[in-house]
């Protein structure tokens, strides 16, 4: 029987339809269910066009967990992928499940990560550092932003002339190419 993958994002989602479609298309998992922190988020529209079940949670909740992990528990979920999610995953559903959730962050950290570096503040921060080079980094979730041992990077050029705009195209492309095939790697690795 496939493995189970639950998806946490907080915004527009690109992400989270390219890595279920991914699955569809591979046939070796499923993305089961899509969580987000924001009533608004584009990514419940996303995830309702794929017929995947979504669900919103309000800050309390999420400050809590319990009804996130009851979320998870009740549809079976085997491993949880972040992807454009701005919130703090809370310790206990963290703890439910070690070794099986994993981030994406627009860097290569431990540079320009931490609370609050998400989506253009990274790539204005590596343009006004002077960086050759970004890219993305694919880690384990833990209890703090951005800290969780990196399993890969790759990486790409910044080039002269590069807004924070033009950066994110590279870097997307990147994530577009590279996450979902780690994260199938990680699940099929889990047995």
């Amino acid at each position: 029987m496939n493995k189970k993958i639950a998806i946490l994002a907080s915004g527009n989602g690109t992400n989270a339809e390219n890595i279920i479609r991914y699955f569809r298309s591979r046939g070796t998992a499923e993305v089961s269910l899509v969580l987000t922190n924001r009533p608004t988020a584009y990514v419940l529209q996303r995830a309702a066009s794929l017929g995947v079940p979504a669900f919103s949670f309000t800050r309390d909740e999420w400050a809590d967990g319990r009804p996130i992990l009851d979320v998870l528990q009740a549809h079976g979920v085997d491993f949880v992928v972040l992807a454009g999610f701005l919130a703090r995953v809370p310790d206990n559903v963290l703890h439910a499940y070690p070794g099986r959730m994993v981030n994406i962050h627009p860097s290569l950290l431990p540079k320009f990560g931490g609370k609050g570096m998400y989506g253009d503040r990274v790539h204005q921060a590596v343009l006004e550092a002077g960086e050759t080079e970004s890219g993305i980094t694919i880690h384990y979730t833990n209890e703090h932003y951005d800290e969780g041992a990196v399993i890969c990077q790759y990486r790409c050029p910044v080039l002269p002339g590069d807004t924070p705009e033009s950066l994110a195209q590279r870097v997307h492309t990147l994530e577009y190419e590279h996450y979902p095939r780690v994260v199938e790697e990680l699940v099929l690795a889990l047995g």
